[in-house]
């Protein structure tokens, strides 16, 4: 076996069944992406009402036990209505997560001949030299564009900020867990595996990279949902939409979405230990 990887892996060939279901590989994309943003928004409902209730009935519990069995029906509501650091976590897991299975099972599962190219690209070490070095280009690349927006007076806050401050304060090896494993995986899981693997499959991989990271930018900075600005929302779109490239790069360089998956474990690494000891993402 050779010792370094093709110069562009083979693209993945899902099942004939699946190649099937749209006519068009963009339709394709597009019908994926509605599936797996609808899908997203329901879990994020159901998970949040589950959270709610959940915690609801453990605090009217416990305010019943001790104020002689009359629950604080304002903490009850409070609960119902802000799930917290921890609420929110599981929430973007059961979401984001069930999403990117539901797509990846429904409509482009892996074959075996797929599997066994990712396999064989597992055991290249330029596969893991090209890992680390996208890594690390996307850490130093990130960091000088917000380097260079703050010498404009371009500051963004990203949405998440204070719930990754109150998770580390409070559920450090959870908030760990989710964002050096868990989230890596499914992210890359539905935007590369799936969204740009369609297009990547059909002779089209410029514009799925370009599809799917305007997609993953979108989904990491929404527009409304912060205090950050047409300019701040453009810096944090410019840093997700290059990771999102990258990463497709990555996967179709190597042949394996797990070298994608471990970038972008290493890059959250990165942030989640300068959020640790500098206070900042």
């Amino acid at each position: 076996m050779s010792a370094s990887a093709p110069v562009s892996a083979p693209p993945p060939v899902p099942p004939a069944t699946a190649t099937a279901r749209a006519s068009s590989p963009l339709a394709g994309f597009f019908i994926d992406l509605g599936i797996a943003a609808v899908t997203l928004f329901g879990l994020s409902l159901v998970s949040g009402l589950v959270w709610g209730l959940y915690r609801g009935i453990v605090v009217g519990y416990a305010s019943a036990k001790s104020g002689g069995g009359t629950p604080d029906t304002a903490a009850v509501a409070q609960q119902l209505g802000q799930p917290g650091a921890l609420g929110q976590i599981l929430m973007a897991l059961v979401a984001t997560g069930g999403a990117a299975l539901l797509v990846y099972f429904w409509r482009r599962p892996a074959n075996a001949a797929e599997r066994q190219r990712s396999r064989d690209a597992l055991r290249r070490p330029s596969t893991w030299g090209w890992t680390l070095l996208v890594a690390s280009a996307i850490v130093i690349g990130s960091n000088g564009i917000a380097f260079v927006a703050k010498q404009m007076g371009i500051e963004p806050v990203p949405t998440n900020l204070e719930l990754m401050q109150n998770a580390v304060a409070r559920f450090p090896l959870f908030l760990t867990l989710f964002a050096v494993v868990l989230a890596p995986a499914y992210e890359e899981l539905l935007f590369r595996r799936v969204l740009f693997g369609r297009l990547w499959q059909a002779g089209r991989p410029w514009l799925g990279m370009i599809l799917s990271s305007l997609a993953f930018a979108l989904i990491h900075e929404i527009p409304g949902t912060s205090a950050n600005g047409p300019a701040e929302i453009a810096q944090l779109w410019l840093v997700y939409g290059g990771m999102g490239a990258a990463f497709c790069w990555l996967y179709r360089r190597t042949g394996t979405l797990w070298a994608a998956i471990a970038a972008h474990a290493l890059n959250n690494a990165v942030a989640l230990a300068a959020l640790v000891f500098f206070g900042a993402t």
